[in-house]
């Protein structure tokens, strides 16, 4: 059974437009009918499980170029990335974050005894921590903030 979420006021308006204007753009058959059913479900005021990976690029390449923030400003964007959380992917995103803090936070009592950051690629990260005889690194990139390795 699929499961809907509700995209209402100045989300909506952001989603929709950008839908829109994504859609004017692509010839790609296939492409179109899926911005298409992504439109009609926008204008229907929510988003099923079908439409949310269109609906999540959407918002994804908006949020990363700055697009969103250019056109319809810093609420625009705002409430473009409070709608993005809501979906799949922002959920996983949220997740994982929350993961990566609970673990830093186990650190936090232990005094910092080193701490650095390494450039893996374009774009990737890893955050390396040691502090009470223990140690983490953390993956930072596009698919969010992991644990890697977690020692004693």
């Amino acid at each position: 059974m699929a499961s809907a979420v509700p995209v209402t006021g100045e989300a909506a308006e952001v989603a929709l437009g950008e839908a829109q204007a994504v859609l004017a753009l692509v010839r790609d058959e296939d492409r179109r009918g899926r911005l298409a059913a992504l439109v009609a479900a926008l204008a229907d005021g929510e988003v099923t499980d079908e439409d949310a990976e269109a609906l999540e690029e959407l918002l994804e390449l908006g949020l990363q170029t700055g697009r969103l923030r250019a056109l319809y400003g810093p609420g625009g964007e705002q409430a473009a990335l409070r709608l993005y959380r809501r979906l799949p992917r922002g959920q996983e995103l949220t997740r994982s974050a929350d993961e990566v803090t609970a673990a830093l936070a186990a650190l936090a009592d232990g005094g910092i005894e080193r701490i650095a950051i390494q450039a893996l690629g374009p774009g990737a990260y890893q955050l390396s921590l040691a502090a009470g005889g223990r140690e983490l690194s953390v993956r930072l990139d596009r698919q969010g903030a992991r644990l890697t390795t977690v020692g004693t």
